[in-house]
């Protein structure tokens, strides 16, 4: 699979800014994966924007940046589109907001560990409309699980995967 993540660039000497930038729809984000990506902003270094309707606690680093947005239906994910550039990677684990940024350029990662690409993004939004309208009826359909020990790690792992292709491509 070709993915932009080689488009998605780090600090470089000359430039001391981060080029490219993580960008986590953080109301919904697990814990342990926003810790995750604290480690990673100051390791690579790259900058990761936590963007939620309500105030968050983060460590202090030139690298972590929060922006609160007003309450409402998907003000957050209109925040990410629009503020999002091509090559940024976007930690989300809604489906339509996946969507829309895979098609301005940008890669999407859940926090599961399962990178969401051109080729499997219309499958997750079928499958996605597919509940909508079993629970429109009145079926129970349940939720996701709590995110687990191999779903932590999955996610690193995915995520150590493209921060290494980008330090290679640079």
């Amino acid at each position: 699979m070709s993915t932009s993540c080689s488009t998605l660039r780090m600090i470089t000497p000359q430039s001391q800014t981060p080029e490219c930038k993580i960008w986590v729809d953080a109301d919904a984000c697990p814990k342990v994966i926003k810790e995750i990506l604290y480690r990673v902003a100051d390791r690579v270094p790259v900058m990761v924007i936590l963007v939620a309707n309500q105030p968050l606690q983060v460590p202090r680093s030139p690298y972590i940046h929060t922006v609160q947005v007003p309450s409402g239906y998907d003000v957050a994910d209109h925040h990410i589109v629009e503020k999002s550039t091509p090559g940024d990677l976007v930690i989300t684990a809604d489906i339509p907001l996946a969507a829309e940024v895979i098609g301005q350029g940008c890669m999407a990662l859940n926090p599961r560990g399962e990178l969401y690409d051109k080729e499997n993004i219309r499958q997750r939004l079928n499958m996605r409309d597919f509940f909508d309208s079993l629970r429109s009826s009145g079926i129970h359909t349940g939720g996701p699980s709590s995110i687990s020990q191999s779903d932590r790690t999955a996610f690193a792992n995915q995520l150590d995967r493209l921060l290494s292709r980008l330090i290679h491509n640079k």
